[in-house]
């Protein structure tokens, strides 16, 4: 199941992913992957001792998610996977790398030569990062996610050291194509390539808006 939320506030997202891993981990729903962008946010993993409440003006949100501080803002496609690990081998790494393969054959369609780098967790095209993974698991079952750069502003990366790197080695597509990308041009790519690794016959394809009510 696929739901597109839209541009919404990191922390209503956060709440919803908790919700669904309860409810993925007692079968109430299938596999769900929740697409959304975000209004300006620094979200910080596990990996992080000190956390400042903001920077340059803008939120740091600590979460359960592996992984170092990271930048989430317009443009930028990110995506939460609520699935049931229980039903993949419990294999975390696989899991990863299947996301890292989506990331990479979507950013193909659009003739990038996208691929992982050993030892290091993302979708590299060239020395440039263009997509950042880092979930947590709970009770076998995945949320956080990934984040696919499509014309995220990238002076926001330049602030903090994104996932441990220094902020200039992050793109985007639109840099790297030298014309604008739009998420939503995107995403029909993602989807199908999502559908091909993670979707059942069993379970049809269900993209839907959300009306998310706290």
């Amino acid at each position: 199941m696929i739901l597109d939320l839209g541009l919404r506030d990191y922390k209503e997202v956060w709440r919803l992913q908790q919700e669904l891993v309860a409810q993925r981990h007692a079968g109430q729903i299938p596999d769900t992957l929740l697409l959304v962008e975000h209004p300006p946010v620094f979200t910080v993993g596990r990996a992080v001792g000190d956390i400042p409440k903001e920077i340059g003006g803008i939120a740091c949100v600590a979460v359960e998610r592996g992984g170092d501080i990271t930048f989430h803002g317009p443009g930028q496609l990110v995506g939460y996977p609520i699935v049931d690990l229980r039903e993949r081998g419990r294999d975390v790494h696989r899991f990863l790398r299947d996301l890292e393969g989506v990331l990479i054959h979507t950013l193909q369609d659009f003739a990038l030569e996208a691929r992982r780098r050993p030892g290091l967790t993302g979708v590299w095209v060239g020395e440039k990062k263009i997509a950042s993974l880092g979930i947590a698991v709970r009770r076998w079952v995945s949320y956080h996610g990934f984040a696919l750069n499509v014309s995220v502003d990238l002076r926001y990366f330049r602030m903090i050291r994104p996932c441990g790197l220094d902020g200039t080695v992050m793109t985007s597509m639109s840099e790297l194509l030298d014309r604008e990308i739009s998420v939503a041009e995107v995403k029909p790519h993602l989807l199908t390539h999502w559908t091909a690794v993670f979707c059942r016959e069993d379970h049809a394809l269900n993209v839907a808006p959300i009306t998310l009510e706290y």
